[in-house]
């Protein structure tokens, strides 16, 4: 007996051993991936947005499939199409931006016109606020200084000149070295390297995005041959599950966004607000931003207002608009074109765009809901890993 109880606990020594040996190895291979994704993640942002511009195109693509096009000519087409569409669409924010740079020493007059009339009414309402619960009080008087006349009488101080620090023993003149470097200078110079490389990657984009679409069978096949038996069944349907979910939320915002935009550009130019084009395309996109989308999306009619002081009444519409295409967006395009695919509890998507916008800033906040997406249906599809899309879903 104490043989046998002595074995079992070896045994049990050992498989705890074991186990912490497990979490130590698991803690460390997520440090080395968190490292890896910091370290190169100019390279992962630009894959991720040509997966993503993938995602988006390849209905298109098979539409033209469809109509007998070869898969190759149907990815071309679409690929230029869609260049097209942002060079058009890139000239004319560049126009509107450029109208919009000839009114900043406007904006700032109305601003600041702005500014003062809400501190007045501000300032109006505190005093009225004040009168009605604090009636006026006769002030008391002023108390006499009790000082004799002796003391009061004025008294002449003369005061020694400093003497000159030169004129001191041992006096050592001090050297003053005059730095006539530009901060903002400098500040752009070092943020150079960083422009050319994300240059550099955005140009890989197009290549990526056509690459990705005409040979998506045949990566796909060779995708699968990695595994053998039930795993090639499970990795199939994980591909499938990440398709599907991240077309779901990319393609599905992408169209509300759209949406949103254009009815935003027609409401802002029938109330004949300034740069309509530039504030309603602003508004439309930053309203899919999570959580803050309804702020944000008030920010450009309320900049193109206040720019060239356009009435109270122009600025009251283009709000109450703003906020009524938000909440049908978020109530009613949602829920439609998104669909049931995409459940992230709360928790998680706040941590997911803390979690990426601290390792890719502001790509990692766009990027940080479709990734998690993607690894929940990884794990919703993956039998030891539904734990865990059990706990990241809602």
């Amino acid at each position: 007996m104490p043989l046998a109880t002595e074995s079992r606990s070896g045994k049990a020594a050992e498989l705890s051993g074991a186990a912490g040996r497990g979490y130590a190895l698991g803690i460390l291979a997520a440090a080395a991936v968190v490292a890896i994704l910091y370290w190169a993640r100019i390279v992962f942002i630009t894959a991720t947005i040509a997966v993503i511009t993938a995602l988006i195109l390849e209905p298109f693509v098979s539409l033209l499939c469809k109509i007998r096009f070869p898969r190759g000519v149907a990815s071309f087409v679409v690929c230029v199409f869609a260049l097209l569409v942002v060079y058009f669409a890139g000239l004319a924010t560049y126009n509107q931006i450029s109208s919009a740079a000839a009114e900043v020493p406007a904006f700032k007059e109305h601003l600041a016109d702005f500014i003062v009339s809400v501190s007045d009414r501000i300032q109006a309402v505190q005093d009225s606020s004040a009168r009605i619960l604090m009636p006026a009080r006769k002030a008391p008087p002023e108390p006499v200084p009790s000082t004799p006349p002796s003391v009061r009488k004025s008294r002449k101080t003369i005061v020694a000149p400093p003497s000159s620090p030169a004129a001191l023993p041992g006096f050592i003149p001090e050297v003053r070295i005059h730095d006539d470097r530009n901060p903002l200078v400098d500040y752009v110079y070092g943020q150079l390297g960083t422009l050319y490389q994300f240059l550099l990657m955005a140009s890989f984009v197009p290549l990526l995005v056509y690459f990705m679409l005409s040979w998506r069978d045949h990566v796909y096949q060779s995708f699968l041959r990695f595994f053998d038996g039930p795993d090639r069944v499970t990795a199939a349907r994980s591909v499938q599950g990440i398709a599907g979910m991240a077309r779901a939320f990319v393609v599905g915002n992408f169209m509300i966004g759209i949406i949103v935009a254009a009815l935003s550009c027609a409401i802002f130019s029938m109330i004949r607000l300034p740069y309509a084009f530039l504030a309603g395309t602003l508004s439309g996109l930053l309203s899919l931003v999570p959580y803050a989308g309804l702020v944000l999306a008030l920010i450009p009619p309320v900049m193109a207002a206040l720019a060239t002081g356009a009435p109270s009444a122009i600025l009251l519409i283009a709000a109450v608009a703003v906020i009524a295409l938000h909440l049908a967006a978020m109530n009613v395009l949602y829920p439609t074109l998104v669909g049931a695919r995409v459940h992230l509890n709360p928790l998680i998507v706040t941590f997911s765009l803390m979690f990426w916008g601290f390792l890719w800033d502001a790509a990692g906040l766009v990027l940080a809901i479709p990734i998690t997406a993607g690894i929940k249906a990884v794990c919703d599809n993956v039998a030891g890993l539904r734990k865990y899309g059990r706990f990241l879903g809602d």
